[in-house]
């Protein structure tokens, strides 16, 4: 006759246990590398989704500006428009300065109106973070074409250009060459000084 096993022992129970517990642990930890490896993913996702949107809104100030604007600085450039329609914090026209901070290279963009750089603690401005570990910022200009280089360390350069910006010099050109033909170009001949309007000068 066979015998019939009613019910396992305790020692084949006690061996499922460890052997669900070894695979539960083995679970547990493929669970964490993976949410790991996903905030990691997203973090990396996020901060190249600003990166590039601080472009665009760099892009979007310059293309808004009416070519008033200054290009200073030396390892760094300091980019300050002075009107652009570009504003952040629904401004009508706005001043707009793209500079990098000292400490931390960080890309900072301020907006504002009636305020000059370096910031003074009275202004109301407003100031944020664009791109972090800047090692080249430098903005060129010629005539009406702006060419952008923006690096941070251990990536490749983005650059870009802006054309069709309003360049003031060439409008000045513009109406002085305006007023000569209005007035045949031919020129008044000289007053001597401390002589009257409309007498001829005495000899």
């Amino acid at each position: 006759m066979r015998r019939v096993r009613g019910a396992f022992t305790l020692i084949e129970v006690l061996v499922s246990i460890s052997l669900l517990s070894l695979v539960l642990l083995a679970l547990y930890n493929s669970v964490g590398m993976l949410q790991k490896s996903n905030t990691q993913l997203f973090g990396y996702l996020e901060k190249a989704e600003r990166e590039k949107q601080g472009a665009e809104t760099l892009f979007l100030d310059i293309a808004g500006s009416d070519g008033n604007l200054t290009i200073k600085g030396e390892s760094f450039s300091r980019l300050c428009l002075e009107r652009s329609v570009n504003s952040l914090y629904e401004l009508s026209a706005a001043k707009i300065c793209w500079f990098v901070a000292k400490k931390g290279t960080i890309l900072l963009r301020s907006e504002g109106n009636g305020y000059s750089l370096p910031l003074k603690s009275g202004s109301h401005v407003a100031v944020d973070a664009v791109m972090e570990d800047l090692d080249l910022f430098r903005v060129y200009r010629q005539k009406s074409a702006l060419l952008v280089v923006l690096r941070q360390k251990g990536k490749e350069a983005v650059s870009f250009i802006v054309r069709g910006v309003p360049d003031p010099a060439a409008k000045k050109k513009k109406k002085g060459a305006k007023s000569k033909r209005k007035s045949g170009g031919k020129s008044s001949p000289a007053t001597p000084a401390g002589t009257p309007m409309g007498k001829p000068p005495r000899h």
